[in-house]
């Protein structure tokens, strides 16, 4: 069995909008049922924990899950001050049955499930996995005065994406290690890492963007489009 915990409890104050980013509408639905459609078509998941805000949960309920009828059992988890306390509330709420968890950021919604089932695939050999994808772009080390220190070899670097998936043991005990000694991880993988445990790269897609920004929400609009055009 594998479980999904979607953190979806994040201000969104880069967007500027009235409402929290997941919230916005992208072709005409709520980023976050995007989001959760493709957790739902993921015939691996069988159970989907979403960490939303404290205070809406009533109005998630209400106005996110209902009108979806997902077939996969949902679980309403309150959030915490930061991601990663919600990444730890989200966890305690999984079935100790399931073996992996795929932690996904709810503000990506053009994740595929079958880019879901390549990191469960190898997360299940390895015991940890991420979608990333290498980097493209040249980069530099910015020094003083906004000038450039140095130019940064890519090879070998890759951009972070999620999910990030992980045997629940060892993703629990990297979290627990975590909040005992103060560290902030960058992300889950990072946790894992600390405990000097290997996390196997999957290579992702770049559509698998991280809606923050209005234009983030423009780009996956034109994803979307070309998606559903083909």
């Amino acid at each position: 069995n594998s479980a999904a915990v979607i953190v979806a409890a994040g201000a969104g104050r880069r967007m500027g909008a009235r409402i929290r980013k997941q919230y916005l509408r992208l072709a005409g639905d709520p980023i976050l049922w995007h989001t959760l459609k493709a957790f739902d078509r993921c015939t691996a998941i069988t159970g989907i924990t979403l960490v939303a805000p404290a205070a809406e949960l009533g109005w998630v309920a209400d106005k996110i899950l209902m009108p979806l009828k997902l077939t996969t059992p949902v679980t309403l988890c309150p959030g915490g001050d930061e991601r990663q306390d919600s990444v730890r509330l989200g966890l305690d709420t999984v079935d100790a049955a399931c073996q992996l968890v795929a932690i996904h950021d709810g503000v990506r919604p053009l994740i595929a499930p079958e880019q879901i089932e390549a990191c469960l695939r190898a997360a299940a050999r390895d015991g940890a996995a991420l979608l990333a994808v290498p980097v493209a772009d040249t980069l530099k080390r910015g020094g003083e005065e906004g000038i450039v220190a140095e130019t940064v070899s890519r090879d070998g670097v890759w951009l972070a994406q999620t999910p990030q998936v992980f045997q629940l043991a060892l993703i629990r005990k990297a979290h627990r290690k975590a909040a005992e000694e103060g560290v902030q991880g960058t992300d889950d993988a990072a946790l894992v890492e600390r405990l000097g445990h290997p996390v196997r790269l999957v290579e992702g897609s770049r559509r698998n963007i991280k809606v923050t920004t209005p234009e983030d929400l423009a780009l996956a609009e034109a994803f979307l489009s070309a998606r559903n055009a083909s």
